[in-house]
C-alpha cells in the first residue's frame, strides 16, 4: 500500500492547543506595531479618543480578515497560502495625514479604496516585473519611511501645540525616554518571547508610569460598547480627489515591493518554492486590504517582518497557526471597548514606542541596501539622489508651499518621492543602454573601470 505523501511544513496541521498558543504569540508580537498606526494617524489628524478607538477596531478587523486570507487563500483570487501575519503599514502614513489635512477623511478613504482596486488590477502584472524592485529600490524606500516617521514620533512626545503649557514638558520627554529604555533592555537582554515582546512590555510599563502623572484619560472608555462591528463609510461618502488617488496608488506600489520581499524571505525560510501565482495572490491580498480599509475606515496592510522573524526563530512554519492569529484579531476588532482602552494610551508613551519602531524600519532599510551593490558608483548615486529627494520635504517643511495644493500631496510625501525617484532611476541606469554609457564614463584612461561596472546579469534579481 502506498504511503500518503508527507505535507510540506507550511501545510502541516498542528494540534489545536499548539495552534492556539503559537497563534497568540504571533498576535502579541505584531499587536503594538499594528495599533500604533491608528494611534499615530489619529493623533496627527486631530481625532478624538472615541474616533481613534473606532480606527483601532477597524484596523484589527481588517488585519485579521487579510491574515486569514493570506494564510488559507481565497480560491485563485487572493492569498499566498503562507504563514503570513498582516497589519497596518507605516508606508501610507504620511500621504494619509497630508490628504486628511487637505481634503478631509472622506478623501483619505476614497483614495484608499481606489488604490486598492488599482492594486487588485496590478497584482499579476506586478508579480511579473518584480525584478524592477530590487534591494536598491526597496531599501531606499524603507530608509526614507523610517527617517520620515521619526519626526512624527517626536511630535507625539512634545505635543502638537507650541502654545500649550504641556508642550515639550520635561516629564513627558522623561516618560518617552523611559519607554524607549525599557524597550531596549527587554529586546537586548530578554530571551525568547521576552525579547520579541520588548516593545509591548515597554508600552504597558509606560502606561503604568503615566497613571500617577494623570496622563491616562479613561473618560471615553466607559461609554463605549463591548461588542460591535465597524460601520461602513463611517466618515461619510468617499471622495476621490485625483491627486490623492494618485498618491495612494503609488503607496500601493511601494507596499507591493515591500510585501514581495517579505514573501520571498518566507519562501526561503520555509523552503517553499513560490510561483508567480503565489506572489500575485499575495499582492492581491494587499489590494484587498486597501479596499476593505476604504470601506471600514482602516489602513492598508502589509506583511509584518517581525512575524517573519518569528517564523524563522520558532521554526513553526504552519500557515494554520497564522490563520488562528487572524481569527483572534477579528475577535479583538469586534470589541470596541478594547479599542477605546488602547486609544487612551498617552501620546508620549506612543511616541517613545514609535521611536523604536520607526528607527527599526530605518535600520531594516539600511540593511536591505547592503545587498544593492553600492560599490558601483551608479547604484550609489541612485540611492543618494532618491534619499535626498525623499527627505527634502521632511527636513525642509514648506519647501513646496507655493505649489498648487493638489500637487503638494505628492511633493510633500517624501516616501512617494523617494519611491518614484529610485524606481525610475533604477530602470534608466540598470535596465537600459544609459547604464552602460554611465558606467563607461567611469573608465580610467587605461580602460579599467573604477570600480568594476555591473552588467545586466549582475543586477539583483527577484530572489536576491
Amino acid at each position: 500500500m502506498t504511503a500518503a505523501p508527507v505535507p510540506h511544513p507550511v501545510d502541516t496541521r498542528l494540534p489545536w492547543h499548539r495552534l492556539l498558543v503559537f497563534g497568540i504569540q504571533h498576535v502579541l508580537i505584531m499587536y503594538t506595531g499594528c495599533v500604533t498606526v491608528p494611534l499615530v494617524f489619529g493623533a496627527a489628524a486631530g481625532l478624538d479618543a472615541r474616533t481613534i478607538a473606532l480606527l483601532i477596531s477597524a484596523d484589527l478587523l481588517v488585519a485579521g480578515i487579510v491574515t486569514v486570507v493570506q494564510s488559507l487563500g481565497l480560491g485563485r483570487f487572493a492569498g499566498a497560502r503562507l504563514p503570513i501575519i498582516t497589519g497596518a503599514t507605516f508606508v501610507a502614513m504620511s500621504p494619509m495625514i497630508l490628504i486628511a489635512k487637505q481634503y478631509g477623511l472622506p478623501a483619505v478613504y476614497g483614495s484608499m479604496l481606489v488604490g486598492g482596486v488599482v492594486g487588485l488590477a496590478l497584482a499579476w502584472p506586478f508579480a511579473a516585473i518584480v525584478r524592477f524592485f530590487p534591494p536598491l529600490v526597496s531599501g531606499t524606500v524603507l530608509t526614507v519611511v523610517g527617517i520620515s516617521l521619526i519626526g512624527v514620533a517626536g511630535g507625539l512626545v512634545v505635543g502638537s501645540d507650541p502654545k500649550s503649557a504641556s508642550y515639550a514638558a520635561p516629564s513627558h520627554i522623561a516618560l518617552a525616554a523611559a519607554v524607549l529604555v525599557i524597550a531596549l533592555l527587554c529586546t537586548v537582554l530578554g530571551r525568547g518571547v521576552w525579547s520579541q515582546l520588548g516593545v509591548l512590555i515597554a508600552l504597558i510599563a509606560g502606561v503604568l508610569i503615566s497613571l500617577p502623572m494623570g496622563l491616562m484619560k479613561l473618560d471615553g472608555v466607559a461609554g463605549t460598547a463591548w461588542l460591535g462591528a465597524p460601520r461602513v463609510f463611517h466618515f461619510g461618502a468617499p471622495q476621490f480627489p485625483i491627486t490623492a488617488v494618485v498618491a495612494m496608488s503609488i503607496v500601493m506600489a511601494v507596499v507591493f515591493a515591500e510585501s514581495t520581499a517579505s514573501m520571498l524571505a518566507i519562501g526561503e525560510i520555509t523552503g517553499k518554492s513560490l510561483t508567480r501565482g503565489d506572489l500575485a495572490r499575495g499582492l492581491a491580498g494587499d489590494g484587498l486590504s486597501a479596499v476593505l480599509a476604504g470601506v471600514f475606515g482602516s489602513f492598508i496592510d502589509t506583511i509584518f517582518n517581525q512575524n517573519v522573524g518569528a517564523v524563522a526563530q520558532t521554526r513553526v512554519y504552519s500557515r494554520y497557526v497564522t490563520a488562528v492569529s487572524g481569527a483572534i484579531l477579528i475577535v479583538l476588532g469586534l470589541v470596541p471597548r478594547f479599542g477605546a482602552l488602547v486609544a487612551a494610551v498617552p501620546q508620549p508613551v506612543i511616541g517613545g514606542v514609535g521611536l523604536v519602531l520607526f528607527a527599526t524600519i530605518t535600520v531594516i532599510g539600511v540593511d536591505t541596501l547592503r545587498k544593492a551593490e553600492l560599490q558601483d558608483r551608479v547604484n550609489l548615486s541612485i540611492v543618494a539622489v532618491a534619499i535626498g529627494v525623499g527627505l527634502v520635504p521632511v527636513l525642509t517643511p514648506g519647501m513646496f508651499g507655493r505649489f498648487p495644493s493638489s500637487a503638494q500631496i505628492l511633493l510633500n510625501s517624501g516616501i512617494s518621492l523617494a519611491a518614484l525617484t529610485a524606481f525610475v532611476l533604477n530602470i534608466l541606469f540598470n535596465h537600459t543602454k544609459l547604464g552602460e554609457i554611465a558606467r563607461g564614463a567611469l573608465e580610467s584612461p587605461d580602460g579599467a573601470v573604477q570600480p568594476q561596472a555591473l552588467t545586466h546579469s549582475d543586477m539583483p534579481s527577484a530572489n536576491s
